[in-house]
């Protein structure tokens, strides 16, 4: 993948992680039900797909912030899985909103996802690129669609070419409307790869396993 992989993967030896033979999750049956993958290097690449919702702090953390803690008690499990420690807390005492903080030194916001080889390590690029940055629709009742968004149209670009490569089909990258913001870059998984995208890439954000079971696309 990258040096940013190997640095993870040397720390996750020198902590003892190695002999995980199996990566599962016990806090809460919400979290139970993600899938994590064995594999250190596809944990490794969906957490930095998944700081496409995360920022930067002044004193050089990584900080993920949500409503609710669901997602973010799952990156925490991961980081753990990987040996490296994260919090959470609560945002503003009138906000529902939380943070997940990490000193993780393997994350990179200049990631460039077109330097990864492995195919388990695209699609766990994806799936936390997803899990940050994709819609499915909340209400049973709508159409059923997967897009995915970003500010960044040269790094949509990429995880498109990406999804090809996987064979997944997707549609045009184009921006709604460039008078509400220029800067808005989306492309939708056409209909006959949803299968292929849930059944290959799926998600492990709780939130999106609940409303993705309840449609039984899968």
């Amino acid at each position: 993948m990258s040096n940013m992989r190997e640095k993870a993967v040397n720390a996750v030896n020198q902590q003892g992680s190695e002999h995980i033979k199996r990566y599962v999750l016990r806090p809460s049956e919400t979290i139970r039900r993600a899938p994590f993958s064995p594999k250190k290097g596809e944990r490794i690449a969906y957490l930095l797909g998944a700081l496409h919702d995360g920022t930067f702090s002044s004193n050089k953390r990584f900080r993920i912030s949500q409503k609710g803690t669901e997602w973010l008690k799952v990156l925490k499990a991961i980081f753990k899985s990987l040996g490296y420690n994260a919090w959470i807390y609560k945002e503003g005492s009138d906000r529902k909103v939380y943070v997940i903080e990490t000193l993780a030194n393997f994350l990179d916001f200049r990631f460039n996802p077109s330097r990864i080889e492995k195919n388990d390590e695209k699609i766990g690029y994806v799936r936390g690129f997803f899990d940050a940055e994709g819609g499915i629709p909340h209400n049973h009742k709508k159409r059923f669609y997967i897009q995915l968004i970003q500010k960044d149209k040269e790094k949509l670009k990429k995880i498109k070419k990406i999804l090809t490569e996987l064979g997944i089909k997707t549609g045009k990258l184009h921006n709604p409307s460039y008078k509400v913001d220029p800067n808005y870059w989306r492309v939708y998984v056409l209909a006959e790869s949803h299968k292929t995208f849930l059944t290959k890439i799926g998600s492990w954000h709780p939130k999106k396993v609940k409303i993705l079971n309840k449609r039984m696309m899968i």
